[in-house]
């Protein structure tokens, strides 16, 4: 191989590994390495992955969307979550990022954003209701449709990683 074939080869990996991590922080994992293998396979000329490995990587990354919308719509029903609590779960995952990056680096806005979404939903919870038990239940419910929807979304992502290497590397 030549030092151009490697250089476009290790960054293609780069970008198939970027669109895995991507997922943990809501950006589409599963496009980015959908476009990043139709850029590596028109690189090559469509010989190490052709057009079946690309329709089947197009066909895992619209069920990727599809089950995380199921997940999310599913848990979403069976915990009552309501519009309210939910943007109050995305702002206080937000601030919670901001005030724990500093501190932890990556490992912080991951920490941040599901603690901070956690007290946002929870405060929001609260000011609606008396009850205590209640309150604590709709945020488990957004943090548990959260991380179903995240998994999802993983797993279908890596199945993509693996098709794809597979492809390059046989």
């Amino acid at each position: 191989m030549t030092p151009l074939e490697i250089g476009g080869l290790t960054l293609f990996i780069l970008t198939l590994f970027f669109g895995v991590l991507s997922i943990l922080f809501g950006l589409p994992g599963a496009i980015i390495i959908l476009i990043g293998s139709f850029f590596y396979a028109a690189a090559t000329g469509f010989d190490r992955i052709g057009f079946k490995v690309l329709g089947t990587l197009l066909i895992l990354t619209v069920l990727t969307a599809i089950v995380d919308f199921a997940v999310g719509m599913s848990v979403s029903l069976k915990f009552d979550i309501s519009r309210r609590n939910f943007l109050s779960f995305v702002g206080g995952g937000f601030v919670g990022a901001l005030l724990l990056t500093p501190f932890l680096l990556g490992l912080g806005v991951i920490m941040g954003a599901f603690l901070g979404g956690f007290a946002g939903s929870l405060t929001s919870d609260l000011l609606q209701r008396s009850q205590r038990k209640p309150s604590l239940r709709e945020p488990w419910g957004v943090i548990l449709g959260r991380v179903a929807g995240l998994s999802a979304k993983g797993l279908f992502s890596l199945i993509m990683v693996v098709i794809t290497l597979t492809q390059v590397y046989s």
